[in-house]
């Protein structure tokens, strides 16, 4: 995985699919903790019995976080920045104990005005151990071109 893809590596249409990974109990407790987001939602069982999903889920943000972790072990990229989300959309719940991965297809190459760099919009979901969609939009990622 030391070789990295550059803009013109990556042609329109290639999809990747990332390594599981299986969301904790310590993920959402710390999450809660660092983006101080106590919503009972994520933090009181006895009060989640009582929702749509009937137990506690992970924060959208939680799991969107974890995504980005889970980007780096699909083909490395020669990024030079994650320029951001479009369209992001959480579809789904995702409760401690469920395995998720993302799947990545590229949807769109774009200059920029710089002729070392290109915009590569990648399609991203994030799918739990049934291959449910829990969330998904596009990635704007800022990727080197090769030297001429």
């Amino acid at each position: 995985m030391d070789d990295k893809l550059f803009y013109e590596d990556v042609p329109e249409e290639t999809e990747h699919v990332s390594s599981g990974r299986t969301i904790t109990e310590a993920d959402v407790v710390n999450f809660a903790g660092l983006s101080a987001d106590f919503n009972n939602m994520h933090i009181d069982e006895e009060f989640a019995k009582n929702t749509v999903f009937g137990t506690r889920v992970a924060h959208g943000m939680c799991v969107l976080s974890i995504a980005t972790g889970l980007w780096f072990t699909m083909p490395r990229l020669a990024t030079i920045a994650f320029m951001g989300l479009q369209d992001w959309r959480f579809s789904g719940a995702v409760k401690p104990g469920d395995t998720v991965k993302i799947t990545r297809k590229l949807v769109e190459k774009k200059e920029h005005k710089r002729p070392n760099m290109g915009f590569l919009n990648w399609e991203v979901n994030v799918v739990n151990q049934n291959d449910e969609v829990v969330q998904k939009g596009v990635w704007v990622i800022l990727v080197q071109r090769k030297e001429s």
